[in-house]
């Protein structure tokens, strides 16, 4: 298997950079870039394209086709814990009162029953 892949930006090969130029004198061409194989874009966009630009371009050109694969009808939710809120008065001004939120601690239980 190949260690590179082609970008699959739609304008990639119309950018005028000196990495894209290839051919001999008289009958030069720009040629879309090599992406290499890395193990840190195994997982990433920087698989298939060699910029954000051409990442961008791609995405524009075939947004409609990419969110026809999944189509989302209705919304996501995650459920959360609203925040205990709790008023305040203070002692030396009757007058003065605040209010602060309790914040539920999120970690590793270490409590025993």
């Amino acid at each position: 298997m190949s260690e590179y892949k082609w970008c699959h930006g739609p304008k990639c090969h119309t950018e005028k950079t000196q990495d894209r130029v290839r051919g001999t004198k008289g009958s030069k061409v720009l040629r879309t870039r090599k992406v290499k194989e890395y193990k840190y874009h195994q997982d990433s966009m920087y698989k298939y394209f060699c910029s954000l630009s051409c990442y961008n371009q791609f995405a524009n050109t075939h947004i409609e086709r990419i969110v026809a694969i999944a189509p989302r009808h209705t919304p996501l939710e995650t459920p959360i814990d609203d925040p205990k809120k709790v008023t305040h008065t203070s002692d030396y001004n009757p007058g003065y009162t605040w209010t602060s939120t309790e914040i539920k601690e999120r970690g590793v239980d270490t409590q025993t029953e």
